[in-house]
């Protein structure tokens, strides 16, 4: 019901501002509620080591400006402060997590979490949304981002998340393994 209010606060808003509710409805719907969002497909998730790395995190934007953004929120891990809608973040090839309007997930900021099976093929999205399990530890990825909403739901060493059962080698090795990389 929260989307379908916020919808027609903000169709009201783009019709009053258009002046013509038939012509402009689709238009102004799409734009008004929807112009941040980003469309995610498999083909988002390609070879990891392809990514700018941020200590062991992989970091991916469209956008070289909030690329560059999103890399410096994850270097300087400032608290309070939220990235950059679109960015997408990696530490191991089979999850990810994508930053959407805050509207679009709001019991994760935005964030969209991710289960992902990578194959020389390519990616296939197992699970998707704000209640994926983490089925290697049986809760919800939410659960274990929760407490570093301070640093927009983003885990790192020093922002109240368990630790993962990943040393900063084995995540390397994980990442160099990435079967969706070429080998050349």
């Amino acid at each position: 019901m929260r989307h379908f209010d916020a919808l027609l606060c903000r169709l009201s808003v783009c019709v009053f501002r258009r002046g013509v509710l038939a012509a402009g409805l689709g238009l102004c719907v799409i734009t008004s509620v929807f112009a941040d969002d980003i469309a995610l497909s498999e083909q988002n998730f390609d070879c990891i080591i392809e990514w700018p790395k941020v200590r062991n995190t992989r970091i991916k934007h469209a956008d070289p400006e909030k690329l560059k953004e999103a890399m410096r929120i994850f270097g300087d891990s400032i608290p309070d402060k939220e990235y950059p809608a679109g960015t997408i973040l990696q530490l191991v090839p089979f999850e990810a997590m994508v930053k959407h309007p805050r509207d679009m997930f709001p019991k994760t900021n935005g964030w969209e979490f991710f289960a992902l099976d990578v194959s020389e093929a390519g990616t296939k999205i197992l699970d998707r949304g704000d209640n994926v399990v983490n089925l290697s530890q049986g809760v919800t990825c939410l659960s274990c981002h929760q407490p570093a909403a301070r640093y927009d739901f983003v885990c790192e060493k020093g922002h109240g998340c368990d630790p993962i059962p990943f040393d900063d080698q084995k995540i390397g090795e994980l990442q160099r393994a990435d079967p969706r990389c070429a080998k050349k």
